[in-house]
């Protein structure tokens, strides 16, 4: 063979000539989401790697999501998605969720709770629309639905247990928006209110004792685990957590789940599920309604909390910022971050962050709460 004929060859059996419009789309997608990670710095912890995965699974004939048998002949990320399939990736993230949460917002103003249940608002606005398209049986569309939690493992652990097939699409989805947070709650917020409910100052918390902050784990497991015992996986890991973080007796315990495990499975996690957005499976009809779903329910998320915000700014005479109630979504600590840049835009001197973690963890609390139900229903 002479030197064109050996350059043919290695051509006609590179990526290149097996490359389809749908690799290009989805290399197109990844590189928006990079430049929105690296250059805008939308929650670049999640939104890198998923970018990353998902340019990844995407380049031809690499094989880095093969499914073969045995397992240990499948590619990389194939083996490493197991994680997720099991539940077991959600399960330690919110282990490290809880050992990062300070539920002493949420002890000292209970209200929080009515916040965090109104933010859920958007888990049932998509759950009706996707169950009215005709497109999914009621327990895709209640997995569907759970985007709007905007918590990324509840969302995983519910669609591997009631919508198998729609993990990949549910899974992104989920991440995707709660990465963009700050890109999707700020519009909403301003349009439902007003400039003196943005400005009100909310007065300081009280001080919660070390004994109220040990006891309340125990007791949400406990209550939530016998009303529904199919929450008990996520909300245990997240009390365990959040008591290695209380106890004051497991100092090391407690620094691992913060940092090297949540940052191990933080990269698994979010590169996998990245990669589970294959061009062949991920540009369907199905999935496109199953991303513009999820905006939805994140949108209407926003709207609930805000809403019953506004109501209680009447109701308690103007001591509630209404900006907290978008915080009732449970992406923890972002949407508390989101409430606090919107208020400070309005008053700099406004700190709302502390208030704003009361709906914020009274959503992980609802969200999984929602998932609990649906499974019961529908599982």
């Amino acid at each position: 063979m002479n030197f064109f004929e050996i350059l043919s060859e290695l051509l006609a059996q590179s990526g290149f000539a097996a490359l389809t419009w749908r690799n290009c789309v989805m290399f197109v997608i990844s590189f928006i989401l990079l430049y929105l990670a690296i250059k805008k710095q939308f929650e670049p912890l999640l939104l890198l790697p998923i970018a990353f995965g998902m340019f990844l699974a995407n380049l031809p004939l690499a094989g880095l999501m093969t499914e073969t048998e045995p397992w240990y002949e499948q590619g990389v990320l194939r083996i490493i998605y197991g994680g997720v399939k099991s539940s077991l990736f959600p399960c330690l993230i919110f282990m490290a969720v809880g050992a990062m949460t300070d539920f002493g917002p949420l002890i000292a103003n209970p209200v929080s709770l009515l916040l965090g249940a109104a933010a859920q608002f958007g888990i049932y606005v998509a759950f009706m629309l996707a169950n009215a398209t005709g497109l999914f049986t009621p327990g895709e569309a209640a997995a569907i639905g759970i985007i709007g939690g905007a918590d990324g493992p509840t969302a995983i652990y519910v669609a591997n247990n009631l919508a198998p097939d729609l993990v990949a699409p549910i899974a992104v989805a989920a991440y995707s928006y709660m990465a963009l947070i700050p890109l999707i709650q700020p519009p909403i917020m301003k349009l439902l209110t007003t400039k003196k409910e943005r400005l009100c100052v909310m007065k300081q918390l009280r001080k919660v004792s070390k004994v109220e902050k040990v006891v309340f784990p125990v007791f949400v497991v406990l209550f939530c685990s016998l009303l529904l015992p199919s929450v008990a996986p996520l909300l245990g890991m997240l009390m365990l957590g959040n008591l290695f973080r209380e106890a004051g007796v497991v100092e090391r315990l407690s620094d691992t789940a913060q940092n090297a495990l949540c940052n191990i499975v933080t990269i698994m996690l979010g590169t996998t599920v990245g990669a589970t957005a294959d061009g062949e499976l991920f540009l369907r009809v199905q999935t496109i309604a199953i991303i513009a779903m999820g905006l939805l329910a994140f949108a209407f998320a926003t709207v609930g909390g805000v809403l019953l915000g506004k109501l209680l700014y009447y109701i308690t005479g103007g001591k509630i910022n209404p900006l907290i109630g978008s915080a009732g979504v449970s992406a923890v600590p972002m949407a508390a971050r989101v409430s606090q840049t919107v208020g400070s835009k309005e008053n700099p001197t406004n700190f709302l962050l502390m208030h704003a973690m009361g709906p914020n963890v009274a959503g992980v609390i609802g969200s999984a709460v929602a998932a609990g139900f649906f499974m019961l229903v529908f599982g």
